[in-house]
């Protein structure tokens, strides 16, 4: 079997044609629509607020406006029990009638879209999730704003990326960055925000993904303060812990870790309780809101969203009891809420439990006040639950600004991610996902073909066909019985015209087969440029090529413009990596030396 002669490039390209990360010249005009989308996202947020106080003063004080009023301050008496189930109500009709894509707490429905919906989102759920959230919260409903404002800030962005035609990838670029720039102008913590993007909702780390959202999330903290208070929500200041506090937040993160999953299982198993009632889902709400209205009757601070309460707690401005009293209702109330369906977020709920947590240890916790322990437990069942460990380290600072705090989170929220990561199998934001029968991995890492090039992959060793080779000697000295392969490169005048596959040369059997050349067999290919791959380009790149053509083989060149074969990549080389890591994983190694000693 003869070979024809190719060009020869360097094992290693030179350090100048390689770079750190994927060239993408449509990163500029991303950023620019990021930077309007957290302007928009901003306003979406002022928007949403407004409509809970408006729903709050509406349902509990039988007024038309827009003040900051707290439910737990309501005259209704026992006449409170039915204002959550009517809010509830109206919300079953919505999500029945308008889009059922308005229940749940926004964040799983965000990472359905990006990973299984190509970061599709419809008006519909633009508008009907903020007017929703607003009805659950303003009737009294133990949420946050949190989540829905992530999903509308994501279904403005994902409409506004439909809108300009771009792909799926930039949609879900921006999708995320109008759903984290929404959760920067509720909470004030940019940096947060972009630490969720990347623990929970990109499921990548590339610049193309990073710096639009980074971006966005500027833009929303630096318009904050013309739409909400300046200054963080919580500021607290506790004094440096002590070197006891070591074992302290062990034994706190443990706890955190054990009630984050015991609230995960409680809801799921509360969602499985709804599930089997006779009635049509439209009406869970509505049962959901009774018993949040039997809670709020016997806690009034229960209520809404409850940032009054988190920040008493952060403060030590509760008895003991009475916070045990208060968080026991409020977890029993959200769980009851939230399965049922309705719309609302968890973040909040969660800062109120944790900080609960903190204020019930504290007195047995050596080695920091009860502030730090209210403080550290906050962010330590938010790192477990959510399973994003730096973004509830930052949340914490950002929400107070105590940096005197960052080694007790540090350690605590560490050990609460540990816990949940060794004892659940899924967490509150996949559970529901994994239940519509979508699997979710959540373990990122560099995916080896993208460390690899194609000048380090590719076979040198090429056995190419002449184009003007008759068909008759090309079937037995190529396509026999006994061939090596089953696609070769054909060329001419040393370019490369395209790949000959098998199948295409037997199905030519019939014609005049003397007279047949093989470069006549290449016609209505797509191109030879289409079939051909770059010594630059990654292995991930050759991989998407390859699929995209259903080939498993492709000639590589060394230039478009010249066409001139230099090697052969094939499905078995694009494995390769994948076999180097899976050695580095699995086989253990003795220290060097260590047979002589």
């Amino acid at each position: 079997m003869s070979k024809l002669p190719v060009s020869s490039v360097p094992h290693a390209l030179h350090a100048a044609q390689k770079r750190d990360y994927a060239s993408n010249g449509r990163l500029p005009m991303l950023a620019g629509v990021a930077l309007l989308i957290g302007a928009i996202s901003t306003g979406a947020a002022f928007v949403l607020v407004n409509l809970i106080r408006f729903f709050t003063n509406l349902f509990f004080f039988q007024t038309l406006s827009f003040a900051e009023r707290s439910p737990a301050h309501h005259t209704l008496g026992a006449w409170v029990v039915l204002v959550p189930a009517l809010g509830g109500l109206v919300v079953g009709l919505m999500a029945r009638y308008g889009s059922d894509k308005i229940r749940g707490h926004g964040i799983p429905e965000a990472i359905e879209a990006v990973l299984f919906g190509k970061s599709r989102m419809s008006p519909k759920v633009a508008v009907l999730k903020p007017l929703s959230s607003g009805i659950v919260i303003g009737s009294g409903g133990p949420f946050g704003a949190e989540g829905p404002i992530i999903m509308t800030g994501g279904s403005i962005a994902s409409l506004l990326a439909q809108y300009l035609h771009l792909t799926a990838a930039e949609r879900k670029t921006l999708l995320v960055a109008g759903a984290c720039a929404g959760m920067t102008a509720i909470f004030g913590t940019p940096v947060a925000a972009v630490l969720l993007a990347i623990e929970l909702l990109l499921f990548e780390l590339r610049p193309r993904s990073l710096l639009p959202v980074a971006l966005a999330c500027a833009v929303a903290g630096f318009l904050r303060p013309f739409v909400f208070e300046a200054g963080p929500l919580f500021p607290l200041q506790t004094a440096p812990a002590g070197t006891v506090a070591l074992g302290s937040c062990v034994l706190a993160g443990l706890l955190c870790g054990m009630l984050g999953a015991a609230l995960t299982l409680a809801l799921y198993r509360t969602e499985d309780a709804f599930s089997q009632l006779r009635v049509h889902w439209m009406w869970w709400p509505a049962i959901g809101g009774l018993i949040v209205g039997i809670g709020g009757y016997l806690e009034p601070r229960a209520l809404g969203v409850g940032y009054d309460v988190i920040g008493d707690l952060l403060n030590n401005r509760l008895a003991l009891g009475v916070a045990v009293a208060l968080l026991t209702v409020k977890a029993v109330i959200w769980i009851a809420a939230l399965g049922s369906g309705t719309s609302g977020g968890v973040l909040a709920p969660l800062l109120m439990l944790g900080a609960g947590l903190g204020v019930v240890l504290a007195p047995v916790l050596p080695g920091g006040s009860p502030a730090l322990w209210a403080l550290v437990c906050m962010a330590g069942v938010l790192g477990s639950v959510l399973g994003a460990p730096l973004t509830a380290i930052v949340f914490a600072f950002g929400l107070t600004h105590d940096g005197e705090a960052l080694l007790p989170l540090l350690l605590t929220t560490a050990v609460a991610y540990g816990f949940s990561v060794l004892t659940m199998k899924r967490g509150i934001m996949t559970e529901k996902i994994a239940r519509r029968g979508l699997h979710i991995y959540r373990e990122y890492g560099v995916d080896p073909l993208e460390r690899a090039h194609v000048a380090d992959l590719m076979t040198r060793d090429v056995v190419a066909i002449d184009a003007a080779l008759p068909l008759a000697e090309a079937l037995p000295r190529y396509f026999g019985d006994h061939a090596a392969h089953r696609a070769y490169p054909v060329v001419a005048d040393g370019r490369v015209l395209g790949v000959l596959h098998r199948s295409a040369a037997l199905a030519a059997e019939a014609g005049d087969l003397e007279k047949l050349r093989c470069g006549d067999l290449l016609a209505g290919q797509g191109g030879a440029a289409a079939a051909a791959l770059l010594p630059d380009q990654t292995g991930r790149a050759a991989a998407g090529q390859m699929a995209a053509l259903s080939v498993a083989r492709l000639p590589v060149v060394d230039s478009l413009a010249s066409m001139r074969l230099v090697g052969m990549v094939s499905l078995r080389d694009l494995l390769a990596p994948s076999g180097d890591v899976l050695h580095e994983e699995t086989r253990r190694e003795r220290l060097r030396g260590a047979q002589s000693l």
